[in-house]
């Protein structure tokens, strides 16, 4: 080959004659000397073959990709959670616990939400969360492309700003996050998230997802699902809400706490009104419609879930029993309602006459424990910066509703004058700053409480008790018309708003009220305040019960056919305590004083404990043991003299249903609190009333009801039982129970332990029973004749009389076979013509007066000697006689 030699020349023979012929090709050459097209046809091919390339290397990585994501898919979905469960899935949900009137007691949940199928969320409801969660909900597969490119945008542009990344979750991503993932912030929780949400479409419908999404999500101040948010917020059923309300709830799934309408209400605003936009864009709303909402304030009306009975501890002692019954998952999360037998009005009646007798005890014996805080200002200071002072001041725990605090701005020869805040009709309204006197005459009961329950000498002025910059409880009370001079009482003038002062009490109470045919517990008071302490006193405080376990001994001596005219000796003796341990001599109350032969009813109404501890004697302390067993009131009584004067301990429920069994006919009671439980679906799963009703079922009613047998053990027999009832009602009329007096039909008994320590009134009616309790939670002396008959009574007639007003006066049932007979409430002898202390006395046949089978004598101290003189030692019947020394005194 030689340079000169074209290179066309040299081509192998065979690729020259594959060619075209040199004439059909012509001459390359233009008359211009440009250069051939050869060249040309080159780089067409170098083109051609980078396509291929390309396309190629294109092909290898769709291919790498796909077998990529296949391994990503694998990665990912390994160990998900199964999504088909979401087809049976049932959320959590409350459970609600409602009164006897129906009305909402308390609700217990970990998530407070109320479950609606998505067939009764309004439609309006449902097209509001998805114009603003997800507004290709109902076509896409479970993720949205085009959302999460708009999201990943907009990331790159805010790169470096420090702001949380935007998200593009569908509400199926939504339903998978909240229901089978976390809250992770990572990529890989996103893709699981997103292969979970594809897998969920495919198993579920759309409407199955929505649903689940609206009762999941969470919407602030505690609400979980839509029905709960709109109750929170707004107090209404999801029906009942307006557009722009509906548009306010749609907001909050984003971040509730940020558009929190109390604390921050503009962003709420925007927020809200951003939703309205897309509602109308999406067609839910009409433009007119969308502008008049926006044109709305978000006015926030908490309603039905806040207007509940306030019986703080009932409801907490029917949360023990259903977790007791069905655990703590079915009754916080299992959607149970929960009836109980709770009457409101007697509740709050039962509140008040507790804590009324409590304040009256604290004011006579309590003595004032001071301010709750000083604010340390200066005079000029305090005129203009006392609000901001006692704003800052928190409230302390147990001060009743109608209560405030109040700073002590100046003080008078008369009054006091007090600045206080008075607190806004609803959350989000400022307190408004006041100032008003406190008279001498709402104060004058403060004395100085000194040490050992001692108290001060009586103030004569205000600065004897307060000093300017004292803070202190007060409560307004307000103006009064003036009075007319009546009967020798001087005219009163009128009285303006003014001041009381008030003290949270040291000392404790309990309350409870049932009916004594049913066992249902009505009104329940464990304390005085459940926001002081959560320990209830009816339930769980075991306290010797005192003279108050006396009708158990008695009704022991009846059910042995012993008259309440029997008469027994009341005098001293002694219990041998055994070797070393020397002698106990209980005491009456008034020790020293004794009635010698007395009748069994008076020493019952007296509350004789000599006569009481011979009694025990006489019938054994097993026959008293077995009547505190089927009474309830003490079911493993130890077999000790003391406990016939109430050393031992029970609780203050466990008393008022022994004492149902005297009213109802010697029935025994249990209390209940929960009439019935029902799961989500209504099906019933406990029933208090265990009675049986073979024809309630009847599907053709026949003329006579039907009626279900009661059940219950007799603990006692009815005759027996009205015997008892009527000597209690002695107690009231004659007795230790003056202050228990109501106006109508009532038995009970007073009850004090030694030193004061205790204090009760177990009382009742034909339909009502009533017990309580004073003392002090770590006990200590009440003080000096401080019993039961002055402490507790007046709370029991307190209550009773709030309780049963417009009800009718109802007279215990006489039991058939008893034989009537006016004696002598004193002597217990038949009542002669002239007798004015008389009653009508209940004898079981043959034990009358003068009846062959009626015990004669004086039992129970036959050949003691006189009244005054020590009869023989009884023997101790308990090993550790030492919790026996002492126990004189009881009443």
């Amino acid at each position: 080959m030689r340079a000169d030699e074209p290179l066309a020349n040299r081509r192998p023979a065979a690729r020259r004659a594959s060619g075209p012929p040199e004439e059909v090709l012509g001459d390359q050459s233009g008359p211009t000397g440009a250069k051939p097209a050869r060249p040309r046809r080159r780089r067409r091919g170098v083109i051609v073959r980078l396509v291929y390339g390309l396309v190629g290397l294109a092909m290898v990585l769709v291919v790498l990709g796909g077998l990529g994501a296949v391994a990503a898919w694998q990665h990912f979905a390994r160990d998900l959670p199964d999504h088909e469960r979401l087809a049976d899935y049932e959320p959590p949900v409350m459970s609600r616990v409602y009164a006897g009137d129906s009305r909402l007691l308390a609700e217990l949940a970990t998530e407070r939400r109320v479950f609606v199928p998505i067939v009764a969320i309004p439609k309006l409801v449902q097209d509001a969360f998805i114009s603003a969660e997800d507004q290709n909900f109902w076509s896409h597969p479970g993720i949205d492309p085009l959302a999460i490119l708009r999201a990943a945008v907009t990331n790159l542009q805010q790169m470096g700003q420090g702001r949380r990344p935007v998200g593009a979750s569908t509400i199926t991503q939504q339903v998978a996050k909240n229901m089978l993932l976390g809250n992770e912030v990572t990529l890989e929780r996103k893709l699981r998230e997103a292969i979970l949400a594809i897998r969920i479409e495919q198993a579920l419908s759309k409407e199955r997802i929505l649903e689940l999404y609206l009762n999941e999500i969470f919407l602030g101040q505690g609400a979980y699902g839509v029905a709960a948010a709109a109750m929170t917020y707004f107090g209404k059923a999801l029906d009942e809400l307006t557009p722009a309300e509906v548009a306010f709830l749609a907001a909050l799934p984003k971040a509730p706490n940020n558009y929190n309408p109390f604390r921050f209400p503009e962003a709420a605003k925007g927020r809200r009104d951003w939703v309205l936009d897309r509602m109308a864009e999406d067609g839910a709303l009409t433009a007119e419609a969308a502008a008049a909402a926006k044109a709305e304030p978000i006015v926030v009306r908490p309603g039905r879930f806040a207007e509940r009975v306030q019986a703080e501890y009932f409801a907490e002692e029917v949360r023990r029993q259903l977790i007791d019954r069905f655990g703590a998952e079915a009754t916080t999360q299992g959607g149970l309602t929960v009836r109980t037998s709770l009457d409101p009005a007697m509740q709050a009646a039962a509140d008040r006459a507790l804590r009324e007798g409590l304040m009256a005890w604290d004011r006579r014996r309590g003595g004032w424990r001071g301010p709750i805080a000083r604010i340390e200002l200066s005079p000029a200071e305090l005129r203009t910066g006392w609000m901001e002072a006692l704003a800052a001041l928190p409230r302390p725990a147990g001060a009743l509703a109608a209560w405030h605090t109040a700073v002590v701005l100046e003080l008078g020869a008369e009054e006091a004058r007090l600045g206080l805040l008075e607190r806004g009709p609803r959350p989000g309204v400022p307190a408004q700053p006041r100032v008003l006197p406190l008279p001498f005459s709402e104060l004058a009961w403060a004395r100085r409480a000194l040490p050992e329950q001692r108290l001060g000498p009586a103030p004569r002025r205000p600065a004897d008790v307060l000093a300017v910059g004292d803070v202190v409880l007060v409560e307004v009370l307000p103006a009064e018309p003036p009075l007319p001079a009546q009967r020798g009482r001087p005219a009163r003038p009128p009285l303006p708003e003014r001041l009381a002062l008030r003290q949270i009490p040291e000392i404790e109470g309990a309350l409870v009220a049932l009916d004594p045919n049913t066992g249902r517990v009505l009104a329940l008071s464990g304390g005085w305040s459940f926001e002081r302490s959560w320990f209830n006193r009816v339930t769980q405080a075991n306290r010797q019960p005192g003279s108050s376990f006396k009708p158990f001994v008695y009704l022991a001596a009846l059910e042995q056919n012993l008259s309440p005219v029997q008469r027994i000796l009341d005098a001293p003796f002694v219990v041998d305590m055994g070797p070393g341990l020397g002698r106990w001599r209980p005491t009456n109350y008034n020790a020293g004083e004794f009635g010698g032969p007395t009748p069994m009813r008076v020493g019952m109404e007296k509350s004789k404990n000599l006569m009481t501890i011979r009694l025990a004697e006489l019938v054994g302390l097993e026959n008293v043991a077995s009547v505190a067993a089927r009474t309830g009131v003490m079911p493993n009584m130890p077999r000790t003299y003391a406990m016939a004067l109430g050393a031992g301990e029970t609780t203050v429920l466990r008393m008022a249903a022994a004492y149902a069994t005297f009213a109802n006919g010697g029935r025994a009671v249990t209390p209940t609190l929960i009439d019935t439980v029902q799961d989500r679906n209504g099906r019933v799963l406990f029933r208090a009333d265990a009675r049986v009703c073979d024809r309630c079922s009847e599907e053709s009613p026949s003329a006579t009801p039907p009626e279900a047998p009661d059940n219950r053990p007799q603990a006692t027999d009815p005759a027996s039982a009205y015997q008892m009832v009527s000597m209690l009602q002695g107690v009231i009329q004659r007795g230790t129970g003056g202050r228990a007096a109501i106006d109508r039909p009532a038995a009970g008994k007073t009850g004090t332990t030694n030193d004061f320590l205790d204090a009760w009134f177990v009382g009742f009616t034909p339909d009502l029973v009533t017990a309580v309790w004073v003392g002090f939670d770590e006990p200590r002396p009440l003080g000096n004749n401080e019993t039961g008959g002055l402490v507790a009574a007046p709370i029991f007639a307190a209550f009773m009389r709030e309780a049963l007003a417009g009800r009718p006066a109802l007279p215990f049932r006489i039991p058939p076979g008893l034989r009537l007979v006016r004696i002598n409430a004193e002597t217990g002898e038949p009542a002669g013509p002239g007798d004015r202390n008389t009653l009508i006395e209940a004898f079981k046949p043959g034990t009358e007066p003068g009846a062959a089978g009626a015990a004669s004598g004086v039992l129970a101290g036959v050949g003691a000697g006189p009244a005054e003189a020590e009869g023989p030692a009884l023997p101790s019947r308990r090993p550790a006689a030492a919790l026996d020394a002492g126990l004189g005194g009881l009443y």
